[in-house]
C-alpha cells in the first residue's frame, strides 16, 4: 500500500511562508530588509520606462543567495525557479541573471548595504547580544577577478618613462643641430611634453611635406633619388616621434591610474597585487587583490571597508573616520593586532579621538622572553640617568645627548629622535657586540621619547585584568569572522570588477555572514 501520490490535482498549501522553518534565514533576511527605512530606496525610483522590480525585493534574493554560498548571477536566477526561501521572498517575480547583475553593482545599492549593517547592529543591541564596550579591528586579503598575469608595476613605469625623457632631449636636441625644426618654446627644460612633441612632429611634417613637393616638381632621376634620400631621415624621425607621444601619454596614464600604489592590474585596474597565504604551508602567491578591513563585536561584523595597500598599518585612521562617519560611535576600547601598532596610530586614538587603544606593537611579545630581557646589548636594558639625561652602556661608558631629529615617514607624519652618542667606543671589548659602527665612530642610540611612552601606555593597559581581558577576546572575536567566511561561505574571491562594485559585494558577503552566525545564536 502507498500513500497517495497523484501529479493531476492541486497541492497544498500555496503560501509557500508555511514550508519555511520558523529560523529560517529566508525569514531573518526578509524582517533585516524591511527595517531600512523607506527613503533609503527613493533613490532607485524612475518615473520613464517600464516598472522596475522592488529594490527591496532584489536585496532580499541577492542575501539570501550568498547566504547559500551562492554568487553567480546565473545560478542565483536558476535558484529562483526551484527554491522555496527564493519564491517567497520573490513572490513569484523571476528576474533574469543580468537583472541581477546590474542591480548589485549600482552605485545607490552601497547606501543600502550600509543601512543594513545599522539596522542590523540596532537589533543587536536591542537584543542585548553586544555590549557596545570595544571593536575588534582586523583585515585580509581577498583576490580580485582579475588574471594574475596582468600586473603593471609602478618602478618598471616610472624606468621607462624616465628612459623616454631622455630620448626625446635627446632627439630635440639633434633636430635642432641638423636644423630640422626651429626651437620652440618649453614649459621646461626637463622634459618635453606631449603638446610639445605635438609641436615637433607638425614641424617635421612640413619638411617631410616640402620634400614631397619638391620630387613631384622634378623629373631629372637623379636628384629625385638625392631628394628622397634626405627625406628619409625626416619620415623616420617623425614615426619616432609619434611613438613617443603614444608612449608618453600611455606611462602619464598609467601614474595617474597607480596613486599612491606600487601596482595595478590590467583587468582590474582598482585591485594591487598582494602577497597572500593560499595553503596551509603559508606559500603565499603574488596576486590582484583588495585588502579588506572589518570591526566586529560578538562575532558580527558591524562596519567595512576596502583599501588598495596591502599593510594594516595605513588602513586603522581612515577605517576609524570611515566608522564614525557611516556606522556608529566609536566605543571606548578599540582592539588591534600589532600589524596597527604605530606612534600614528596611538597618536590619532589617544590624543584626537579620546579612545583606548588595546593594540600592542611588533615587538611587545618579544619584550615579555627571557632572553630580550637579560640582553645587555639591548638599549632597553641599559642604565638611564635621568638627571643627566645620559645611557650607561655594558662597558660602562656613558652616552649623552647630542641634538634632536626629525624624520617623516611616506604619509608626511613626523617623527622626532633624540641623538645619543657614546664618549669612547675605542678599544671596546664589546663593539663587535654592542655596534656595526665603522672604526673610529662612537655608538649612537636614537631615542624617540613619544614612542616610548606609547609602549608603555600600551603595557601598563594590557597588563591590568579588565583591559587584557577585553585585549585577549581579539583572537575570538574577529578572526572566526574571516575564517566563516572563506571556509563556510567559501567567498575567497569576487565575482565583480572595480572598488565600487567589489565593496558592494563584500558588503552582501558580510551581511550573509552574520545572518548565519545570528541564526545558530537563535
Amino acid at each position: 500500500m502507498f500513500k497517495d501520490y497523484t501529479m493531476n490535482q492541486i497541492v497544498l498549501p500555496l503560501d509557500l511562508e508555511m514550508k519555511l522553518q520558523e529560523n529560517d534565514i529566508a525569514i531573518h533576511v526578509h524582517h533585516l530588509v524591511e527595517s531600512i527605512p523607506h527613503k533609503v530606496f527613493e533613490p532607485f525610483l524612475r518615473n520613464e520606462g517600464c516598472p522596475a522590480y522592488h529594490p527591496r525585493m532584489m536585496l532580499k534574493i541577492i542575501l539570501c543567495a550568498y547566504s547559500q554560498s551562492v554568487f553567480s548571477g546565473r545560478k542565483i536566477e536558476a535558484l529562483l525557479k526551484d527554491s522555496i526561501r527564493m519564491m517567497w521572498l520573490a513572490q513569484g517575480y523571476e528576474p533574469s541573471y543580468r537583472t541581477i547583475n546590474r542591480f548589485r553593482v549600482q552605485p545607490e545599492v552601497k547606501e543600502v548595504i550600509r543601512e543594513c549593517f545599522v539596522q542590523f547592529r540596532c537589533q543587536l543591541v536591542e537584543e542585548k547580544l553586544i555590549d557596545q564596550e570595544a571593536i575588534f579591528i582586523d583585515g585580509t586579503k581577498i583576490e580580485a577577478n582579475a588574471n594574475k598575469f596582468t600586473f603593471v608595476w609602478k618602478k618598471s613605469i616610472e624606468r621607462y618613462h624616465a628612459s623616454l625623457i631622455e630620448k626625446s632631449n635627446e632627439l630635440y636636441t639633434e633636430l635642432l643641430k641638423s636644423e630640422i625644426i626651429p626651437e620652440i618654446e618649453r614649459e621646461t627644460s626637463e622634459q618635453l611634453s606631449v603638446e610639445e612633441l605635438a609641436q615637433m612632429v607638425q614641424k617635421v611634417d612640413e619638411v617631410v611635406t616640402k620634400f614631397d613637393k619638391q620630387i613631384e616638381a622634378t623629373s631629372d632621376i637623379p636628384k629625385r633619388k638625392a631628394l628622397r634620400a634626405e627625406r628619409k631621415h625626416p619620415k623616420q624621425v617623425r614615426k619616432k616621434l609619434i611613438d613617443f607621444i603614444l608612449r608618453k601619454q600611455k606611462y602619464q596614464q598609467d601614474l595617474e591610474t597607480f596613486g599612491t600604489r606600487n601596482s595595478y592590474s590590467k583587468t582590474d585596474t582598482d585591485a594591487t597585487f598582494m602577497r597572500m597565504k593560499d595553503d596551509y604551508m603559508k606559500n603565499g602567491q603574488l596576486k590582484a587583490g583588495y585588502n579588506v578591513q572589518i570591526a566586529t563585536e560578538g562575532q558580527y561584523t558591524l562596519a567595512y571597508s576596502l583599501f588598495s595597500n596591502p599593510t594594516d598599518t595605513r588602513t586603522l585612521i581612515p577605517f576609524l573616520d570611515r566608522i564614525e562617519q557611516d556606522y556608529f560611535e566609536l566605543p571606548k576600547h578599540i582592539v588591534a593586532d600589532a600589524g596597527y601598532g604605530s606612534e600614528q596610530n596611538y597618536n590619532d586614538i589617544l590624543s584626537n579621538r579620546k579612545r583606548e587603544a588595546l593594540i600592542t606593537y611588533n615587538l611587545y611579545l618579544k619584550e615579555q622572553k627571557k632572553k630580550y630581557k637579560q640582553n645587555l646589548f639591548n638599549p632597553d636594558n641599559w642604565e638611564y640617568e635621568k638627571e643627566t639625561d645620559t645611557y650607561i652602556c655594558p662597558n660602562q661608558k656613558r652616552l649623552e645627548f647630542q641634538h634632536y631629529s626629525t624624520r617623516h615617514d611616506r604619509t608626511g607624519f613626523e617623527r622626532k629622535f633624540k641623538i645619543y652618542e657614546c664618549e669612547d667606543c675605542l678599544g671596546c671589548p664589546f663593539r663587535s657586540s654592542c655596534t656595526k659602527a665603522k672604526e673610529g665612530n662612537n655608538r649612537k642610540l636614537m631615542v624617540n621619547e613619544k614612542w616610548e611612552q606609547q609602549k608603555e601606555y600600551v603595557r601598563s593597559k594590557l597588563s591590568e585584568e579588565k583591559t587584557g581581558a577585553i585585549y585577549r577576546k581579539r583572537k575570538i572575536d574577529v578572526e572566526p569572522v574571516f575564517g566563516f567566511l572563506k571556509a563556510n561561505l567559501r567567498f575567497t574571491r569576487f565575482s565583480v570588477r572595480g572598488k565600487s562594485k567589489v565593496e558592494n559585494e563584500m558588503g552582501i558577503a558580510l551581511m550573509a555572514v552574520n545572518l548565519r552566525k545570528f541564526i545558530a545564536n537563535n
